[in-house]
């Protein structure tokens, strides 16, 4: 049986121009979550088989701190299955009545949270098509397309996945079998460079843990723990 961990990328530019960079204090939680792993391999003598990335450059900077921070030299995978929804596109199809207030804001931050929700309720459900993005049953298409490629090539093996919160809670709830609405709520729950691991065979998989920590449990990176 093999093992895949889910990897959600570090910190990124929430209410930036451009969302998709990790901030300062991502690049350091990648790091040091790059860190916890090598000394865990080290320590139960576990070798990576494969390594999968989305194409989003916040994937490429998170890999490249748990590299750096483990001192691997591994060529991930890049598939673009991995990456995230459009949350710009899906807030965009939503008639709103009034303008967005500023995500940096308390009540900008609650409004952008509600409002996602309610994208994406609308948007599994094929009642809003957003700009550029794929049908839902497409999205989940390319997330488990990856799943069912590491379960074919390395039944055996220890896989690291380097995802998105959208991917990673969809891919959960396809092994858990949730409604849309609990994966919306897995998705909103999801911390940055969280370790969600699920053991797998040729034939199914089965979640081990989600959204955890271990490389910020402790009173030096108390204030590392961050969601958007």
């Amino acid at each position: 049986m093999g093992h895949i961990y889910l990897i959600r990328h570090g910190q990124a530019s929430f209410g930036a121009e451009d969302y998709d960079q990790l901030s300062p204090l991502g690049h350091r939680q990648s790091e040091r979550l790059g860190q916890y792993l090598a000394e865990r391999s080290q320590r139960l003598n576990l070798t990576w088989d494969a390594v999968l990335t989305g194409s989003l450059r916040r994937h490429e900077q998170t890999w490249a701190g748990l590299a750096k921070g483990a001192g691997w030299t591994h060529e991930p995978t890049v598939w673009p299955g991995l990456n995230e929804y459009d949350s710009a596109a899906l807030l965009r199809a939503l008639p709103l009545d009034r303008e967005l207030e500023d995500p940096h804001t308390p009540g900008g931050y609650k409004q952008h949270f509600r409002l996602l929700r309610d994208a994406l309720t609308q948007w599994m459900a094929g009642t809003i098509s957003p700009q550029g993005m794929p049908s839902y049953q497409g999205f989940v298409d390319g997330i488990t397309g990856a799943l069912a490629h590491i379960r074919q090539q390395h039944p055996q093996g220890n896989v690291l996945v380097v995802s998105s919160g959208g991917p990673i809670a969809t891919l959960v709830g396809h092994v858990l079998r949730t409604p849309p609405e609990t994966t919306i709520e897995l998705n909103m729950q999801l911390r940055n460079t969280s370790v969600t691991e699920l053991m797998a065979t040729s034939h199914h998989a089965r979640l081990v843990s989600f959204n955890t920590l271990p490389h910020l449990d402790d009173a030096e990176h108390t204030g590392w723990v961050t969601h958007a």
